[in-house]
């Protein structure tokens, strides 16, 4: 008996050797391809791709599965399967015996462990190839729990056709996830894998309902089922065809599987039932739009708490070929209009150039051969910030981006994770604040969430799994309350025609955005919860004269905000410790000096905000007739009087003269008076200083020569390499013809003051 036990320890040390030598030269490889599934922040089926080796093969974990599923397939296929090493003695012996006896095979001896072990390996069945399964399974037990063997089964088991896998049985055949099956769906899912040709569904249905029927019996006579639960399956009808998949977020979802083709889950941000409200909007919005020609739309919503996109419509109709539906237009790199104004006035009252009462010139103007004009070709003089920026118009925003320079413009959109405006900064200019860059709805949705946290920028994900990023100040929390206050106001020109009607809105700051040629309409608004970015447009570039951000893409972005975020808290900002309020002169936005009368209140940032004092009135001694100012040189000893004149820019009283606009100008000098006055500048608007001019041969009158100067000033006086060339009226402009190289170009006004530029002119 010693020798025996001996023999027997032997054997086993003998054999654990071959096993362990066997398994290093034959190592186990579990390499099966599995579908990928995009999934909601709930754990919703949003859209899944085939495997590699095109098949529906979804994967699962025990743990999403129902228990009594479980338990119906260990009881149907292997009793033991949480108590044998991967193969089970007993049932091998007995299915010898049977097989010898009745020279058949009866009854099979694979274990879950050993089928699991021939869907990853398929082999015909041989006495051979049971053995390789056996050492294999051996292999698997080795390497996983009893949990991830069965479920890996529970993945392969075949279901017909190029469906394998309990997961995917469940959504293509029931339409739901295996949670949420019925008994009689779950055994039925049992039943299948055994014959999959023959009880194929819809293929031979009264077999299959046979089938599930006398397994519901064996399952209650084991006390799997109650007698309410058997009666209730036995009663169910087999409705089971195979299914469409979701196919929610589809852009998102492509995108996220091109990124990740080997993950079989990818784990997102969107709220199911969001995503499915703003599908369902922006859709019936782009039906209304294909009238006007306008087919194409793209949605972006972030959690502000959270940088989190919890809905996305990449574009109105993934299907629709026609139009471009499957362009996802979150992405894509469009010219963002007036949208990054906002960014431009904060930066600038960060640095303390403007409050939001600061007036601006609203006139024609060069910046070095670049003459931006507003979008309704109309000017207004001066201007206040927030009305230049409420009404969106051009040429304050580029004098203010010209004052600090694009430079920290740049950087600021940068730091946003602009990657556009990072790849071509060098060949930007001040024009981008205009819409000469290219952006994505994406980084948008980025910079204005931003504003909603305090001007502090992270980026938005879509990925539930995605590491929290850090956060860049782009702005301070004084400059991005102001400019929220002033996309907040309702008096303005996009405010949406139905706004007053819809009294659940709730309160948002937005601003609109239309690009040159109209081939792209913004809108981006934000609240405390939500910042919704809307584009809306044709993705063949197709330009439409209807297509502005206010009458297209604003609606929209209205629409969405009243329904995920209908009657909300009524949470706003508050304006932070740091900032104040002062009184101001209306006429400048500056504080007001002595002379200054009209008042009003306005934010600014102590110790950074300017202290300049208002110096826009001044008194000037005039005639009794008020044809004549004096100075002090000149003033008579009677015959005179004081009055107050308004100071304005040489460029504003140029465009006022220029335009017939009336104002109370100061009256012509004292002719007699022999001073220069020297107090305002005279500028050349045109040519510009150090700039070279390619011309047309044979054509004449070239070059446009446009001066700004003093309102005293009545005569101009035009030089052209230091020889008087002409003398116009005050404001009056002329064109000339340069010869070919450097030429100076000079003007004076009847008060001595004088202005040179130099160019350079090139003929072809």
């Amino acid at each position: 008996m010693k020798k025996w036990l001996e023999y027997a320890a032997i054997s086993i040390i003998i054999s654990c050797i071959v096993f362990f030598l066997l398994n290093a030269i034959f190592p186990l490889k579990v390499n099966a391809s599995y579908s990928t599934m995009v999934m909601s922040r709930e754990g919703d089926l949003m859209k899944a791709f085939l495997s590699k080796d095109d098949k529906w093969r979804m994967k699962c974990s025990v743990k999403e599965l129902p228990p009594e599923l479980l338990k119906a397939f260990i009881y149907k296929e292997d009793r033991y399967f949480y108590f044998h090493p991967g193969i089970n003695p007993f049932s091998m012996i007995r299915a010898a015996f049977n097989n010898v006896v009745y020279h058949k095979r009866t009854s099979g001896a694979s274990t879950i462990t050993m089928q699991a072990v021939r869907l990853l390996e398929p082999r015909q069945r041989t006495i051979n190839s049971k053995i390789i399964e056996s050492f294999r399974a051996l292999q698997l037990e080795m390497h996983y729990s009893k949990d991830e063997i069965l479920a890996l089964y529970l993945d392969l088991v075949p279901y017909g056709s190029n469906i394998e896998g309990v997961q995917a049985a469940s959504w293509l055949y029931f339409g739901k996830k295996p949670s949420l099956l019925s008994d009689a769906q779950m055994v039925t899912l049992v039943v299948i894998p055994n014959k999959p040709t023959s009880l194929k569904p819809g293929k031979n249905n009264e077999l299959l309902v046979f089938q599930r029927n006398k397994w519901l019996h064996h399952f209650f006579d084991e006390k799997l089922l109650t007698q309410e639960q058997l009666n209730d399956a036995l009663q169910e009808p087999l409705v089971m065809k195979r299914q469409s998949l979701p196919s929610s977020a589809p852009h998102l979802s492509q995108m996220l599987h091109l990124k990740n083709n080997n993950a079989p889950f990818i784990k997102t941000t969107i709220s199911t039932s969001l995503q499915q409200q703003v599908e369902q909007i922006t859709w019936n919005h782009s039906q209304r739009m294909k009238s006007r020609n306008i087919n194409n739309a793209a949605v972006l919503v972030v959690n502000n708490a959270t940088r989190e996109i919890i809905a996305y419509a990449g574009n109105s109709d993934f299907n629709d070929q026609m139009h471009n539906g499957q362009v996802n237009g979150v992405i894509a790199v469009r010219s963002p209009g007036s949208t990054l104004k906002p960014l431009v006035y904060a930066l600038a009252i960060d640095k303390g150039l403007i409050t939001p009462k600061t007036v601006l010139n609203d006139v024609p103007v060069n910046f070095a051969g670049y003459s931006p004009e507003n979008f309704n070709k109309n000017y207004n003089g001066q201007i206040t910030v927030e009305k230049a920026l409420s009404y969106s118009l051009n040429i304050p925003a580029v004098e203010v981006l010209n004052t600090f320079g694009v430079k920290d413009f740049f950087d600021a959109l940068k730091k946003c994770g602009f990657n556009s405006v990072s790849q071509h900064e060098k060949n930007l200019g001040l024009s981008a604040v205009l819409g000469g860059c290219g952006v994505t709805l994406q980084e948008l949705s980025g910079l204005f969430s931003a504003f909603a946290n305090n001007g502090v920028y992270s980026p938005v994900t879509c990925l539930a799994t995605a590491h929290k990023k850090d956060t860049a100040h782009i702005i301070s929390d004084n400059a991005s309350f102001m400019i929220t206050e002033i996309l907040s106001q309702h008096q303005r020109p996009d405010l949406p025609n139905n706004f007053e009607s819809s009294y659940s809105v709730p309160k948002i700051a937005w601003k609109t955005g239309t690009s040159y040629g109209r081939r792209d309409a913004w809108s981006v608004g934000y609240n405390k919860n939500y910042t919704v970015a809307v584009w809306c447009g044709n993705f063949d570039g197709t330009g439409i004269p209807e297509l502005t951000g206010a009458d297209i893409a604003t609606p929209l972005l209205f629409e969405i905000f009243n329904s995920i975020d209908k009657n909300s808290s009524g949470k706003w900002f508050t304006p932070p410790p740091t900032i104040d309020v002062r009184y101001i002169c209306t006429a400048t936005g500056l504080p007001p000096g002595e002379l200054c009368n009209d008042k009003a209140m306005d934010y600014f940032i102590p110790n950074i905000s300017g202290q300049l004092k208002c110096e826009h009135l001044k008194e000037v001694v005039i005639d009794a007739k008020e044809k004549i100012s004096y100075c002090n040189d000149c003033m008579p000893e009677a015959g005179y009087k004081k009055k107050i004149y308004s100071i304005y820019p040489p460029d504003v009283i140029s465009y006022y003269i220029t335009n017939g606009i009336p104002f109370d100008n100061i009256p012509e000098h004292n002719p007699k008076c022999q001073r220069l006055l020297t107090e305002n500048n005279i500028n050349i608007l045109s040519p510009v200083n150090n700039k070279e001019y390619l011309l047309e041969k044979g054509v004449e009158d070239k070059l446009l020569l446009s001066s700004a100067t003093a309102a005293d000033a009545s005569k101009i006086f035009w030089y052209i390499n230091d020889k008087l060339y002409r003398t116009v009226q005050a404001h009056e402009e002329i064109f000339f013809t340069p010869d070919e190289g450097l030429t100076r170009i000079s003007c004076a006004d009847d008060k001595g003051r004088t202005k040179t530029v130099m160019i350079t002119a090139k003929y072809y």
